[in-house]
């Protein structure tokens, strides 16, 4: 296991995810990248973006105190392995993306029994013993080998406002200014707009 985070740390942040697992170890590790280079939101405002949607967003969430209702945990699922964090008092950032090549072939191993339809338990066993594998080494990793370190390619997100609230024209519903649209001289919510524009 990793040496920045205690082990009460690790067992709460599996505690709030729900399970264990490699992603989960992924946005520990990328965590730990920002907590050693950028420091703790409560030290300083911080601003994580996440490429992905997957386990690992809930444990840079957990450990360095970014959350998407404090508007500093953003969400941009491309889909992708990667990581942005900045320092708002001074704009330092980095861009933290998962090696392709680190432990690639256990990993490749590891989704092909994953995307079985029909697993023999056999496959289930090996696919359960790879996991564990997969976890223990992100875990043990030198983050130099982990991750690919760039230059932030997502520019840092103005901090979060209190907008005007608006009434939508057709359903009736309040929301958020930033979310409206016109259309045909009304002003609509994100869902009605929707059953109406075509070309979106």
């Amino acid at each position: 296991m990793t040496a920045y985070f205690s082990q009460e740390q690790l067992e709460r942040t599996i505690e709030f995810h729900g399970h264990q697992c490699p992603g989960l170890a992924i946005g520990v590790r990328a965590a730990e990248l920002c907590l050693s280079e950028l420091g703790h939101n409560s030290e300083s405002p911080i601003v994580a973006i996440c490429e992905t949607d997957m386990c690992g967003v809930d444990a840079i969430q957990f450990l360095t105190g970014c959350s998407i209702g404090k508007g500093n945990l953003i969400l941009k699922d491309h889909g992708k392995m990667s990581f942005t964090f900045y320092r708002r008092k001074d704009g330092k950032g980095l861009r933290a993306l998962l090696n392709p090549d680190y432990i690639a072939e256990l990993r490749a191993e590891m989704s092909r029994l994953m995307g079985l339809n029909d697993p023999t338990a056999e496959e289930k066993e090996k696919c359960t013993r790879l996991r564990a594998e997969c976890e223990k080494k992100y875990y043990e990793a030198d983050l130099t080998e982990m991750f690919i370190k760039q230059e932030p390619q997502i520019r840092m997100p103005r901090p979060a406002a209190i907008l005007q609230s608006l009434t939508c024209e057709d359903c009736g519903e309040m929301h958020m200014e930033s979310r409206s649209r016109r259309f045909a001289g009304r002003t609509l919510c994100l869902d009605c707009f929707e059953k109406v524009e075509q070309k979106i």
